[in-house]
């Protein structure tokens, strides 16, 4: 695919509200600058919503919603299909767009809108797939059945590292069981989620079905998840927001899928490939500037391999080419805005006053835009904060450890339990590490994390629910039993 695009400001769309199938500015006229992380020019603006456009999409919401669930799952995922099929075609200018916005490179972002098609597909598919069931009764003339029925409008919160995929895992799953929904994508990239609309609308999505509203986070949370017209609440994002969110629709018996965040385990053993295990670490670790919630972060090396991984490690981050996202060759880009860089900065700066060693990198490269060198540290504790909160940035923490029962009470030690990672020739120690491993997904000897068809989620403080896989379907249907007799 040859991307040929302009990387000025004439580019980008100015991003209105997405309600009842119609783009359109917020009713108060309010708006909020968008910027490039590579540059930090303002690029663009976005509408920010306020209580009656929040009204008007739950109305529309609850009015797409009666339509929507009337529609078989066999026709519903036509739509859904076709929705892909439109991504795919368009995925040139969805990932310009996203790259821009973002910072990623515009090879990652590429792959993320055609990874997003095939979660669309997925959906679709098992959709069809919602199956109720017949109990055999005790009485001749009784009959049970148990059926699935969509939940109802649903509110979706989405993160700014992954705006176009996490996006989509929710509309997928929502869609394809009969909901409505109305997604609060992230407001420092807007544009790439907008581009999903268009593909829904013109995919032939009854209006009102999906609802796209930008704006003050707390403010439309707050107002969205106890209104009565919305029955389940989805976000991604950081722990303490998450927690905020589930306990107010706790309040409100709503139900909740949380994708939170991680501090995820990478566990070297001696038997290990360490060619293989640096090379794939690194690309997981760096990967978006290390701004994902299942980005290895704790490099837990058994003492043998210890210096020998350490090298091959601080290798590849040191030939990590960085630069705008929009550039040919760059590996990776800038972080999201100034905001994370100096959180990052600050991480790393408290570590070294404390004993911990830079192996490379360490500093921001230049004074324009939100660029970070690729980060190695070494000589770390435990008290360090860097070790126990997520550090979200290109950063990876290298500690060496003895035994089996060292890596797993390390790697078990933080209340996160998202992503692990392991690498070991030994099919027991992989086994072991199965069943001790305190995490919703473990991969091991390779990076087999977050196809469509497999859960995605976490346990502890990394939340609960599954956005991938059958599993993501089952909070967006309830349960019904019916039961006749005298027939």
């Amino acid at each position: 695919m040859t991307i040929t695009i302009r990387q000025d400001k004439s580019m980008y769309p100015e991003i209105g509200l997405f309600i009842d199938g119609k783009w359109g500015p917020a009713a108060g006229g309010k708006t909020l600058e968008v910027r490039n992380p590579a540059t930090n020019e303002v690029i663009g603006s976005v509408a920010m919503a306020g209580t009656a456009d929040l009204d008007r999409a739950l109305a529309a919401a609850e009015r797409g919603f009666k339509v929507w669930r009337k529609v078989s799952a066999f026709e519903r995922g036509k739509v859904i299909r076709e929705a892909a099929r439109l991504m795919r075609e368009r995925a040139g200018r969805i990932a310009s767009l996203l790259s821009l916005e973002q910072g990623k490179p515009l090879g990652e972002a590429t792959i993320e809108v055609l990874a997003s098609a095939d979660i669309l597909d997925w959906f679709a598919e098992e959709g069809r797939r919602t199956y109720g069931r017949i109990v055999p009764a005790r009485a001749s003339n009784v009959h049970q059945l148990v059926v699935r029925e969509p939940v109802g409008p649903v509110a979706a919160f989405t993160p700014w590292n992954f705006p176009v995929s996490q996006t989509i895992r929710k509309i997928g799953a929502a869609l394809a069981t009969g909901c409505s929904i109305i997604v609060k994508p992230p407001e420092e990239t807007p544009a790439s989620p907008a581009c999903l609309a268009d593909a829904f609308k013109d995919a032939g999505l009854p209006d009102g079905v999906l609802n796209l509203v930008y704006g003050n986070p707390p403010e439309i949370s707050n107002y969205l998840i106890p209104h009565p017209v919305i029955r389940k609440v989805s976000f991604t994002g950081s722990v303490p927001v998450g927690k905020q969110l589930a306990a107010l629709a706790g309040q409100h018996m709503k139900r909740v899928t949380m994708e939170l965040g991680g501090h995820a385990p990478a566990i070297v053993f001696d038997d290990a490939d360490l060619d293989s295990a640096a090379s794939l670490l690194a690309a997981a670790k760096f990967r978006n500037g290390g701004q994902v919630c299942v980005s290895p972060t704790r490099f837990l090396v058994q003492e043998k391999s210890y210096a020998p991984f350490l090298d091959k490690l601080v290798g590849h981050a040191r030939a990590m080419k960085v630069g705008d996202g929009l550039t040919e060759g760059t590996r990776m880009g800038p972080l999201v805005n100034e905001r994370r860089l100096q959180a990052v900065e600050a991480m790393i700066s408290e570590a070294v006053a404390e004993g911990a060693k830079i192996e490379t990198g360490g500093k921001r490269i230049g004074n324009k835009g939100a660029f970070f060198e690729p980060t190695v540290l070494s000589d770390l504790s435990p008290g360090m904060r860097i070790m126990n909160e997520e550090p979200f940035g290109p950063v990876a923490l290298v500690m060496p450890f003895a035994t089996f029962d060292e890596a797993v009470a390390e790697a078990n030690r933080l209340p996160y339990g998202l992503a692990a990672y392991a690498f070991t020739r030994s099919l027991k120690t992989a086994t072991e590490l199965g069943a001790e491993i305190e995490t919703g997904m473990l991969t091991t000897n390779h990076l087999g994390l977050a196809l469509p068809e497999v859960p995605f989620g976490g346990v502890k403080d990394s939340g609960y629910g599954s956005e991938g896989g059958s599993e993501a379907l089952e909070a967006y249907l309830v349960t019904k039993f019916i039961s006749q007799a005298g027939f």
